[in-house]
C-alpha cells in the first residue's frame, strides 16, 4: 500500500533537486567548454573549484573581507588563474596526444589538492552561504534561502552565457574556435587566446559551483570529488559537446536523484538510500555511453572510412 502523497515534501525535494542540479549544471558547463576546445575532460575542474572556494574563505576569515567583495575577488582571481593554467600548463602540450593532456590535468588535480592541504590543512572549514540559511515558507512548503539563491544564480549565469555567446564578438569567436579552430584562425581569430579565455570562463563557473557547494557539504580538500562525478554524468547525459545539454542534464540529474529520495518512502523504491546517489550517477554515465554516446543534445560524429 502506498501512503498519502505528501505534496509539501514533494515540492521541497523538487526545489532541492533543482538547486543541486544547478550546481551540477555549472560544473558540467565548465567541463563542456573545455572539452569543446581541447577534446578532453579537465579532471582538475573539481580541485580548481575547491581552490577557489578556499580563496573566498581565506579572504573572509583571515583577511577580514566582507563576503560579497571576497566573492567578486575570488571570481576574478579564478578567471585569471584559469587563463594562466592554460598559458603555462596546457598550451605546451595541447598539440600532443589526448592522453598526454589528460595526464597533465590529472597531475594538475594532484598538485592543487596537495597545495590546498599544505596551505590550509585538511581540516574541514565552514564557508557561509551568500544567501543565508533561513527557511522560507511558501504555503506548506519550506525551502531554504540557499536553495532558492542557488537556482537563481544558476539560471542567471546560463542566461548571461547565452547572451555572451550569441551577441558578442568574443563569444562568437569562442564558438568559432570550438567548432573549427583552423578556419577561425584564417579569419583572424586569435585561437590560442580564445582557448585561454575558455579556460578562464570554465574556472569562473567552477568557482561559483565551489562557493555554492561549500556551505552545504562543508569546505574540505575533497568536497568537489562527488560533485565532479555528478557534473560529468550531467554532461554525458546532455551531450558532452552541448552547453545546453549540460544545463538540462544537470537539472535532470538533480531532480531525478531527489525524486528517488522522495519515492524511497514507498515500498517500490525502499531499496534507495543516500549512499546510492553516486553509484546511480556512475550507472547513468555507463548507460548513456553504451546506448547514446552523443547524449540527449549532442551530435554524433561520423567519420568516413
Amino acid at each position: 500500500m502506498l501512503g498519502a502523497f505528501d505534496t509539501a515534501y514533494f515540492a521541497q525535494q523538487v526545489v532541492s533537486g533543482l538547486a543541486s542540479g544547478g550546481v551540477y549544471a555549472l560544473l558540467a558547463l565548465a567541463l563542456v567548454i573545455i572539452h569543446r576546445s581541447t577534446g578532453v575532460i579537465n579532471f582538475a575542474q573539481g580541485e580548481m573549484a575547491t581552490f577557489s572556494a578556499y580563496i573566498c574563505w581565506a579572504l573572509v576569515t583571515s583577511h577580514g573581507w566582507s563576503y560579497w567583495p571576497a566573492l567578486v575577488a575570488t571570481l576574478v582571481l579564478s578567471f585569471v588563474g584559469g587563463v594562466g593554467i592554460h598559458r603555462v600548463v596546457i598550451r605546451p602540450v595541447e598539440r600532443g596526444s589526448v592522453l598526454r593532456i589528460v595526464i597533465v590535468t590529472i597531475g594538475l588535480l594532484i598538485a592543487i589538492n596537495g597545495f590546498i592541504i599544505w596551505q590550509w590543512s585538511g581540516e574541514p572549514q565552514q564557508l557561509q552561504s551568500p544567501f543565508g540559511t533561513d527557511i522560507v515558507t511558501i504555503g506548506d512548503v519550506a525551502v531554504s534561502e540557499h536553495d532558492i539563491g542557488t537556482i537563481a544564480v544558476a539560471l542567471g549565469i546560463v542566461v548571461l552565457l547565452w547572451l555572451f555567446f550569441q551577441f558578442t564578438k568574443v563569444g562568437l569567436a569562442l564558438r568559432a574556435t570550438a567548432v573549427n579552430p583552423e578556419e577561425a584562425r584564417l579569419v583572424g581569430v586569435r585561437v590560442t587566446w580564445m582557448l585561454a579565455l575558455g579556460w578562464g570562463l570554465a574556472a569562473t563557473l567552477g568557482a561559483v559551483a565551489g562557493v555554492l557547494t561549500a556551505p552545504i557539504v562543508g569546505l574540505d580538500p575533497n568536497m568537489m570529488v562527488a560533485v565532479l562525478i555528478y557534473a560529468f554524468a550531467a554532461a554525458v547525459l546532455g551531450g558532452i559537446d552541448s552547453p545546453a545539454g549540460a544545463v538540462v542534464g544537470g537539472l535532470l540529474l538533480g531532480l531525478m536523484l531527489n525524486m528517488l529520495t522522495f519515492f524511497s518512502q514507498y515500498r517500490a523504491f525502499d531499496w534507495f538510500s543516500e549512499e546510492l546517489r553516486l553509484p546511480i550517477a556512475l550507472l547513468i554515465i555507463l548507460v548513456v555511453l553504451l546506448v547514446r554516446p552523443s547524449g540527449l543534445f549532442g551530435h554524433a560524429h561520423v567519420k568516413r572510412v
